[in-house]
């Protein structure tokens, strides 16, 4: 089981909740030492005497507040629990609130609260509460030596008590070159805003966390590999004018920047949808339109000395004519077939042709054997 940060009780009214402070997060930076460029040795932090520049150990620390220059109070942990026994082992609950009334600038660190020994019931008592009501707890604790303001929020199984920020930690604006509120005092036009609203909607999913991780650190570690392979783990870039920030340029068309992102960034939403229907219809629509215009016509050689031929046997054969119009108007359904009408046309034609040669070479002969 893991270890508690701090054990204490949820007080409100008459109300008292045993529990157990737990770390919510956990660092995942990247684990960089300080080095000496010189003989890349690690640099090390020593805790010395200022007097006599020597090291002090970890159990000859202690701590105290400096009233005057050079003059110390010393605070012991038991001098700074009995400042306010009740400060450092309750999480008072002030009041509640709803959750969309606190800014996302007050948030500070998240910690789980799970319920002590004895105290399941009245936890969950607590946890059902605040998700019916949709409401937070606004309460105050001591952690270490500091009085946190803090807000206890219902999670899925548990209690989530979240330190807030004091309103005189929160900076105002004022100072900061912010755009007016509003579309009519920054020139932002209806399209704009319907269009920016679409590329939202099309962007819309689910929050799904586990799908979000750390890239950059990814490419961090990517680059280590590179220089161990390339046996440069010993060599210092400098910078470079590349790694210089471009200048900023004003949008002067607009529409078509979004324009580009919906082309550019297909989602998951209603619009993206409508999208993918439309184009459905149109490829639809382009199948149709093909299916309606004749394939483009086979060439082939005529045979030698039959195209005169053949030219004045379709003029004067109007069941070649025929065979041919009938031929193009099976075209129209499919290339296959109208391959197959062409031949059918084209023997029709030259069955025509075949008998007036042969009609003609036996007039010639007969002439020739009565002369």
């Amino acid at each position: 089981m893991a270890r508690a940060l701090w054990k204490g009780a949820i007080s409100f009214g008459l109300v008292h909740i045993p529990v157990e402070l737990h770390s919510a997060v956990k660092s995942n930076e990247l684990d960089l030492t300080m080095l000496d460029k010189r003989d890349f040795s690690p640099i090390g932090y020593k805790r010395y005497n200022k007097t006599t520049e020597k090291e002090v150990a970890w159990d000859n620390i202690i701590k105290g507040y400096e009233y005057q220059p050079g003059e110390y109070v010393v605070l012991s942990d038991e001098d700074l629990r009995q400042a306010n026994v009740k400060a450092t082992q309750t999480i008072d609950i002030l009041a509640f609130v709803d959750a969309e009334d606190v800014p996302l600038t007050y948030y500070e660190t998240p910690y789980y609260l799970a319920p002590g020994r004895g105290g399941a019931k009245v936890y969950a008592l607590l946890r059902e509460t605040l998700r019916r009501a949709g409401k937070i707890g606004i309460a105050t604790v001591v952690i270490r030596t500091k009085q946190h303001l803090c807000a206890l929020v219902a999670a899925e199984d548990g209690i989530i008590m979240n330190t807030l920020r004091y309103a005189e930690e929160i900076r105002d604006t004022e100072g900061l070159d912010l755009p007016d509120k509003g579309t009519k005092a920054t020139g932002i036009k209806e399209k704009e805003l319907e269009m920016a609203l679409s590329l939202v909607e099309g962007m819309s999913e689910d929050w799904a966390p586990e799908q979000y991780h750390d890239t950059y650190k990814d490419d961090v570690l990517a680059l280590v590999e590179k220089k161990i392979k390339a046996k440069q783990t010993k060599t210092i870039t400098m910078p470079s004018k590349d790694g210089e920030a471009a200048p900023s340029t004003n949008v002067i068309d607009l529409v078509a920047l979004l324009k580009q992102s919906l082309g550019a960034k297909p989602g998951k939403g209603k619009a993206a949808a409508a999208d993918e229907d439309e184009e459905e219809d149109e490829v639809e629509a382009d199948e149709d339109t093909d299916d309606d215009e004749p394939p483009p016509k086979a060439r082939r050689p005529a045979p030698r000395g039959s195209a005169s031929v053949n030219a004045r046997s379709t003029s004067r054969t109007g069941t070649a004519s025929k065979s041919t119009v009938a031929a193009k108007a099976k075209a129209k359904a499919s290339p296959a077939k109208a391959e197959a009408s062409k031949s059918v046309a084209k023997k029709a034609v030259a069955k025509p042709a075949a008998k007036k040669t042969a009609a003609k070479s036996a007039t010639t002969s007969t002439r020739r054997r009565a002369a």
